[in-house]
């Protein structure tokens, strides 16, 4: 016989609450909400029980059960919640564990804990095919048939349709640390197919633009240390000083990119990070060996790789233009130069110009308006605690990042953080006009400087170098990514901002940000903002209901 009389707690709560398994829940319950069309919707049910329960089967019941996929919301160690000089807005910075993994339930089944709250995360993809109108979703807790527990959600539809993103938003892709992980051999089709993979999810999640490796990536790698090699361009060397060229890998990497709704294509930095020194690690064949023939020992301004830019970057450029992508293609320099590095920096910019003309576009991520009003740099991308003085000065296109120093006042997404903290960054962009958002970390896996490779479920800080949160918001999975909170929280906050530009095209910029700055004690910035989550649900809330009686006053 069944014992029945100890039953499973459970609570509604919005997508931005972080339910941990030591405490008592400290959101309010959150029972009913609205989303456009196109739009991805989430929630969670926090659940617990006085005892174990294993395998509780998880049912739901809705006419909208076809679009609705489940996830246990996951524990994930950090050792490094945060650095010593962070802020105030933190949920906790004790070392331990952090709700951030989301594992599909697949067999829809849950072990309830004795005394410790966990959440099932709801997400419901809604097409355009939805009808409008409110629907009840309906989550229960059952064993063997007998229901011990049950939550309720309240989802209106509303009959507008999100409109396409108008962001271009890169996560860096680290196609070696997929090879690592993975062991599959650089290249190989094991290796292909895990990057389509990766690809897709991050598609899904608003990232159009992918970072390529036209050679390894000369990032966060160690001053004579290297990367494992995943290069798309092949390079022969065929005389002295003489180079043939390759791009079939390159060819099917766009190729995919574009087949999984990429929109932009952004090539790997051509010089090393922190200085525009040296070379990126390039192989090549030579006399039918592969060598390394360009790294850390090779001068940035020497003639040798001025040799070998002046016949790659011309094919590079003639390739992209046959290709009919030039107008989609993005350049780096060097990631984060200095302003003791603008010489260098000039330089190396000056050079890749020479080779790939004037009409293509370089974007790197630098803090010091200098590079900007030299004209050294025409697209800086600012960490969002750098930029006020971009948009003082009227930078079009505004782009902006944040990182592992970006821990004061403004948005980020370290686990540690609320998840407010990351969807506000939506409602900034929106204000101000940002066209692009740039981050480091969509899959990084190795420790700082990659000195070596790291297990993600159990090192989330590279090392103890950057907070949790910061080197990657998937997980590898079986034979593809795991997701995160963080990852479709920042999904969020980029439908924040196309559901306030669709608000913008029926009643105007005007009535927009009267919406955004309605109960706000000052003018939102990137450092001043509400950091409630209730604000941010309430002003979306607000937002949808604009858009409806738009749409009606209009029929």
């Amino acid at each position: 016989m069944l014992n029945m009389s100890q039953k499973v707690d459970t609570t509604t709560l919005s997508s931005l609450a972080k339910v941990f398994p030591d405490e008592e829940l400290k959101d309010a319950a959150y029972v009913k909400g609205s989303a456009l069309l196109d739009e991805s919707y989430s929630f969670q049910v926090a659940y617990r029980s006085a005892q174990l329960w294993k395998g509780v089967s998880v049912r739901v019941q809705s006419e909208l059960a076809p679009y609705i996929t489940l996830y246990e919301v996951g524990l994930a160690p950090s050792e490094l919640p945060n650095h010593a000089d962070h802020d105030e807005h933190c949920l906790r910075t004790a070392p331990g564990l952090y709700p951030d993994p989301l594992y599909p339930l697949s067999e829809a089944k849950v072990d309830v804990m004795a005394g410790q709250w966990r959440s099932v995360f709801v997400e419901v993809n809604l097409d355009d095919q939805v009808k409008p109108g409110t629907y009840e979703i309906k989550l229960s807790f059952e064993e063997q048939g007998q229901e011990l527990g049950a939550a309720a959600f309240q989802l209106e539809v509303i009959g507008s349709k999100l409109p396409a993103q108008t962001l271009t938003h890169t996560e860096w892709f680290h196609a070696d640390c997929l090879a690592t992980y993975y062991k599959v051999d650089a290249l190989s089709e094991e290796h292909w197919k895990l990057i389509r993979s990766f690809v897709r999810t991050a598609v899904e999640h608003g990232m159009n633009m992918i970072l390529t490796p036209l050679f390894t990536l000369p990032l966060d790698t160690a001053v004579g240390g290297e990367r494992p090699t995943v290069q798309l361009v092949g390079v022969e060397v065929t005389g002295q000083d003489q180079y043939g060229f390759d791009f079939s890998s390159l060819d099917r990497w766009i190729d995919m990119c574009i087949e999984e709704g990429v929109s932009y294509i952004e090539f790997s930095h051509l010089f090393t990070q922190w200085g525009v020194k040296h070379a990126p690690k390039i192989v090549a064949t030579v006399n039918g060996e592969e060598k390394r023939i360009f790294g850390w020992d090779t001068d940035a301004m020497g003639e040798a790789y001025g040799q070998f830019l002046s016949q790659f970057l011309p094919q590079l450029k003639a390739y992209i233009v046959e290709k009919e992508i030039a107008d989609r293609c993005y350049f780096h320099v060097s990631d984060e130069p200095s302003l003791e590095h603008l010489g260098n920096y000039e330089a190396a910019s000056k050079r890749l110009r020479e080779g790939l003309g004037d009409d293509v576009t370089f974007i790197d991520a630098l803090s010091n308006i200098d590079f900007y009003e030299r004209g050294i740099v025409e697209h800086p991308i600012p960490a969002n605690d750098h930029i006020t003085p971009f948009i003082e000065h009227g930078v079009d296109p505004l782009w902006t990042y944040y990182c592992v120093s970006q821990r004061q006042k403004v948005s980020n997404r370290f686990f540690c953080m609320p998840s407010a903290r990351n969807r506000v960054l939506g409602i900034q962009m929106y204000k101000f006009n940002v066209k692009g958002f740039l981050h480091w970390g969509y899959n990084f896996w190795y420790t700082q400087f990659s000195t070596r490779a790291i297990d993600p479920y159990r090192v989330t800080d590279s090392g103890r170098a950057f907070p949790s949160g910061d080197p990657f918001l998937v997980y590898p999975g079986e034979d593809g990514p795991i997701g995160s909170l963080r990852l479709k929280v920042m999904r969020e906050a980029l439908q924040d901002m196309r559901a306030l530009q669709l608000l913008e095209e029926l009643a105007g910029r005007e009535a927009a940000m009267a919406l955004v700055e309605k109960q706000v004690d000052e003018p939102i910035t990137f450092s001043s903002y509400p950091r409630e989550a209730a604000w941010l649900l309430g002003l979306r809330e607000a937002v949808n209901d604009a858009i409806k009686q738009s749409i009606h006053s209009h029929l």
